[in-house]
């Protein structure tokens, strides 16, 4: 998607109705400032207000996403141009969440493991209450990117089932309780209720 032009093309339906800037953001409950960034292509609007957005300026999400108006004969294609650059975009942001990921792991697990090791050695050292406060803030320090990574394998790409080979997006739940080698986790397979360990993919359709 061109952002540059996306905003040229609200600037000029934003016209063609003779809203300002100001009146626009205010019916969509947003600032000026924020309509402004749309309009010199710095940002996108939010899904949740693209179709009330879309409503007033009398376009269609079609229309919008491409940014110009589109007649019925190239509306098909514009369609799925804009779907295709969408599901783009979305696995991009998904590949760069299980990156950062990765990143976190190598980064958390030899800093968790150092403060476990160096507060048992105090411990045995003799200095007790400090040893422990060690340990106990190891614990501490790694529950938010537990919590993180949990929320990222949940909501970035899908898992393919060793056995049907559907790729679906577990529940958080499943998420939790799946023992898992790497980036695969045994789950049950919500299509052919098989179990087995179910490998991280990125894309919902298979190359």
């Amino acid at each position: 998607m061109d952002q540059e032009k996306i905003g040229k093309f609200i600037s000029s339906c934003r016209k063609e109705t003779g809203l300002t800037q100001a009146a626009l953001a205010e019916k969509l409950g947003i600032t000026d400032r924020a309509v402004s960034k749309w309009e010199t292509g710095k940002s996108l609007p939010d899904a949740s207000i693209m179709i009330e957005l879309c409503n007033l300026l009398g376009i269609t999400v079609n229309e919008l996403l491409t940014g110009e108006h589109i007649t019925m004969d190239d509306y098909k294609d514009k369609a799925e141009a804009n779907l295709l650059d969408m599901r783009m975009k979305v696995e991009q942001r998904d590949r760069t969440l299980l990156f950062t990921e990765k990143v976190m792991i190598g980064v958390i697990i030899p800093v968790y493991t150092a403060v476990v090791i160096s507060g048992a050695y105090i411990c045995k050292s003799g200095n007790i209450p400090l040893g422990i406060f060690l340990i106990a803030l190891a614990f501490t320090m790694v529950i938010p990117f537990v919590i993180i990574g949990l929320k990222i394998e949940h909501e970035a790409g899908y898992y393919e089932c060793p056995n049907c080979g559907e790729r679906y997006q577990p529940t958080m739940k499943a998420i939790i309780w799946a023992p898992h080698m790497g980036t695969s986790r045994k789950m049950t397979c919500p299509h052919c209720g098989q179990k087995g360990y179910h490998k991280k993919v990125v894309s919902k359709n298979k190359e």
